[in-house]
């Protein structure tokens, strides 16, 4: 885990993790068989049995040791028996992570939240995350029938830090539909005392059972005034107001790259003929033959973006936001099928945060770039961390976007777009939006 300073009044710090493939541009496959193990001990608890442990691979994977992203995934996705259950994903930041909980657990139905209204989908539920800039999320199932189900649910989130989000869920699904048994996954438990004691009084209260797994813990400790020395950190570093959310001065030079001057790098489009039907990601659901079908597919669109990059040695595949998952995957198989570059995943995001040039600083660039996919709450920024090289680091040869065509805009072609070919040529790739009219 890294650290930095949100932009956030909410809440002063934000955790940075080393396996997500969020805001640090990582390989694929330790992003992929990081989620893997988390579902490996959800499936575990659920069946009463331990669970499958892949040694000393993640510890070599996060330590650069060659070959230990790739055999930690192929460790964790071997076949093991299959288990029923619905789990639910947090967008943004853990709609991937869900997924590859789901893929562990082999027979798992698959939904994350979001915070995009579609026409012609219900909300089944929605919830609050209390200390997120963005708060409300929806459940917009294709099938509610999906979650009407008396199997056990799983919810994934990236961290937990007190839990009252997954409270707000489950009192929120509990509402609606009571179940016998919950499980919270996460990469990092960080919950104190009385924060596990307030989930065990509302299992009490529910008359359900509440189980946690995670692949690390720990404990963050808070000092009195975090939020305002927060606030007066943002201020005092970018040198501009902290509750703007902009990066002016210094952070916005070295993070985002002007509207105009540097010269531009090339745009080509990849024609990735995304399965007929094929669900792009889970924000209306996603079934265990939804992920053979991808698979079967993988191989053949990771050939066409290769077909697309130029003589490269480190791309960098880029995801959009809630869209983690079919990048992640995209990224996997190219890394597979290109051994000798080095391939890493990362995403944009909504959440604006602090960025310094700092070695022992998680976020040391940032572009900052307009909203493009027509946001249900007004336009505002985005952000790409980690993408632009900070001091004595090495850029990428060239940057895979992968975006749904709700995100294909104008807006993108003159905004995110533009920062990007500045650094390096890029290639886009657009899936289809599951649920979107033709």
């Amino acid at each position: 885990m890294g650290l930095a300073v949100r932009r956030n009044p909410r809440r002063a710090h934000l955790l940075v993790s080393a396996v997500l493939g969020k805001h640090v541009p990582t390989d694929p496959r330790l992003v992929y068989g990081s989620g893997l193990l988390l579902g490996e001990l959800v499936r575990a608890r659920l069946r009463g049995e331990a669970p499958s442990h892949p040694g000393s691979l993640l510890s070599d994977a996060l330590d650069g040791v060659p070959g230990a992203p790739v055999g930690l995934r192929d460790f964790m996705r071997a076949p093991r028996v299959p288990v029923d259950a619905i789990v639910l994903g947090y967008a943004e930041t853990a709609t991937a992570l869900g997924h590859s909980v789901a893929d562990a657990l082999g027979g798992a139905y698959y939904l994350h939240s979001t915070r995009r209204p579609v026409p012609k989908f219900e909300a089944y539920g929605g919830f609050e995350e209390e200390h997120s800039h963005a708060t409300s999320h929806l459940l917009l199932p294709d099938d509610p029938s999906m979650l009407d189900r008396d199997v056990p649910v799983v919810l994934v989130d990236d961290e937990l830090s007190t839990g009252r989000t997954v409270l707000n869920t489950i009192a929120a699904l509990h509402a609606v539909r009571p179940r016998r048994h919950y499980i919270l996954a996460a990469l990092v438990d960080l919950r104190g005392s009385a924060d596990r004691a307030r989930m065990d009084d509302l299992a009490d209260r529910l008359g359900t059972r509440i189980d946690a797994v995670a692949l690390a813990g720990g404990h963050v400790e808070l000092p009195e005034g975090i939020l305002e020395a927060g606030q007066e950190l943002v201020a005092g570093l970018s040198g501009g107001s902290p509750d703007t959310g902009r990066a002016p001065s210094s952070e916005e030079s070295r993070a985002s790259p002007p509207q105009a001057g540097p010269s531009r790098a090339g745009l080509s489009r990849a024609r990735l003929e995304w399965p007929a039907g094929l669900p792009d990601g889970g924000r209306h659901g996603f079934l265990p033959e939804h992920r053979r079908r991808l698979e079967k597919d993988l191989a053949r669109m990771a050939d066409v973006l290769a077909a697309g990059l130029g003589d490269v040695s480190r791309v960098l595949v880029l995801g959009f936001e809630e869209l983690m998952y079919a990048p992640l995957r995209l990224a996997e198989a190219l890394a597979d099928a290109l051994p000798d570059v080095d391939v890493r995943y990362s995403t944009t995001t909504r959440s604006p945060v602090l960025a310094v040039d700092d070695p022992g600083y998680a976020i040391r660039t940032r572009l900052v770039f307009p909203s493009h996919d027509d946001p249900a709450d007004g336009p505002g920024e985005r952000f790409a961390y980690n993408v632009a090289p900070g001091s004595g680091q090495r850029g990428f040869d060239q940057i895979v976007f992968v975006v749904d065509d709700v995100g294909d805009t104008t807006a993108l072609a003159d905004g995110l777009l533009e920062r990007l070919r500045v650094l390096a040529p890029v290639l886009v790739a657009t899936v289809p939006a599951h649920g979107r009219d033709s």
